[in-house]
């Protein structure tokens, strides 16, 4: 196949509503460290005052790890 990840990996997909961006943790062996791992995730976006979180463990191979989208971000820019 080429691709390091195969479909079988695990991955922690954590959206964001405020900056609206979506976030790829992993790859994990399976579900139970993914589950282990995301709270982690969560605290740094919680600190960094990202708002709107929502968790997706689920198998999947993301070509990008993070993906925001732009159009908000030039607003808050002072």
């Amino acid at each position: 196949m080429g691709m390091q990840e195969s479909p079988e990996d695990w991955w922690v997909e954590i959206m964001t509503s405020k900056p609206r961006c979506i976030y790829y943790f992993g790859p994990f062996v399976n579900r139970e460290e993914a589950v282990i791992a995301y709270s982690g995730y969560i605290e740094d976006l919680d600190n960094e005052g990202a708002q709107g979180i929502v968790v997706v463990i689920k198998r999947c191979a993301p070509e990008v790890l993070t993906i925001c989208d732009e159009d908000e971000d030039d607003k808050d820019i002072t």
